[in-house]
């Protein structure tokens, strides 16, 4: 047990590294070891505070229990100095936590200047990730392990919050601005990612993936334009692979169970009642309209929450998600 200031800065410090403790998740980046020193500082402090105050109300009752009349302790006096130092001391702390805690959000908020620029867009419900320089759009976030890493982020509908366990960065992801976080993964490896800010049905499937490559695995990502180029891969096998990885099977399942849209079992060859009391044949026509422009034709039953994906997947990619759905089976 701590029993001063400086043990436990000393434990705080001591902290485990890389492997996941009981309390804090595996450290895979450089702000995890700066943020669980402030956890453990934080933990130490509560543990000590409690242990003297609980320590000190048993004893004062025990020593200071209701007895006979005629054996009742003399009046407590005030003690000025004692008065003063249970006000200074927490107050001295709160500030030495709140400029710590102050320093790591700002180390977290301002990227160093040599950075890899990655913009980062939250939806319902899922994440997409853009290379600007590279020319990658992806569903995953492949970064190389050593290298700081810039996220830009903004929202196309409600409020998200990025949130990688391992990295120990959150941030909010807003409509209509942009909100910065960075962070330089130390160990490769892939690390989940997850949205902490509820936006809706499907916010627990709101899931994603950073992989963290070496230097020359990321190039060869980079080379194969982030592992969605279909290479070596039928119409219908890439097809699947954009189906999961681009989100679709967040809202659309292929078993036939309802979901936030229409289930896309056996749809090929269907008729679909549209909102507005329209209908329309599920063809190749429609299926591609409604992956670029998906408000055209609402589905009856369903709300218009599907994202647009035009100029986000080029004419390879729409071929092969709409071979895959045609694979589901058609209408009988």
């Amino acid at each position: 047990m701590p029993t001063s200031l400086s043990q436990m800065l000393t434990l705080a410090a001591a902290a485990p590294e890389g492997a996941a403790t009981t309390w804090m998740p595996e450290q895979a980046s450089t702000a995890a070891e700066r943020t669980d020193t402030l956890f453990y500082f934080l933990l130490y402090l509560s543990i000590f505070f409690f242990v003297l105050v609980i320590g000190a109300t048993i004893l004062f009752a025990v020593k200071y229990r209701r007895r006979h009349a005629r054996q009742r302790t003399s009046p407590i006096e005030g003690n000025r100095k004692l008065e003063v130092a249970w006000a200074v001391i927490p107050a001295l702390l709160l500030v030495v936590i709140f400029a710590w805690g102050f320093r790591d959000f700002i180390h977290l908020s301002v990227p160093p200047g040599d950075a890899l620029d990655i913009r980062v867009t939250g939806q319902k419900w899922f994440w997409s990730f853009d290379y600007p320089k590279e020319g990658i759009s992806a569903n995953e976030l492949a970064v190389p392990v050593g290298r700081p890493v810039k996220l830009t982020m903004s929202s196309t509908d409600v409020i998200h919050s990025f949130f990688v366990p391992a990295f120990r960065i959150k941030r909010d992801v807003v409509p209509n601005r942009y909100t910065v976080v960075w962070f330089e993964a130390t160990e490769t490896g892939t690390y989940d990612v997850l949205c902490a800010e509820y936006c809706g049905t499907s916010h627990s499937r709101m899931l994603a993936k950073v992989k963290v490559l070496s230097e020359n695995d990321y190039q060869a990502w980079v080379d194969s334009g982030g592992g969605l180029s279909g290479k070596g891969m039928s119409s219908v096998e890439f097809g699947k692979l954009l189906f999961q990885s681009k989100g679709c099977a967040t809202c659309h399942s292929v078993d036939g169970s309802a979901r936030t849209g229409p289930t896309l079992k056996g749809k090929y060859g269907a008729l679909e009642a549209l909102v507005g009391g329209q209908s329309a044949k599920v063809d190749d026509n429609y299926l591609r309209e409604s992956i670029v422009d998906p408000a055209a034709k609402v589905v009856q039953g369903f709300e218009p929450v599907m994202p647009t994906y035009a100029g986000k997947l080029k004419d390879k990619q729409l071929n092969a998600l709409i071979d895959y759905i045609k694979s589901l089976g058609t209408s009988k």
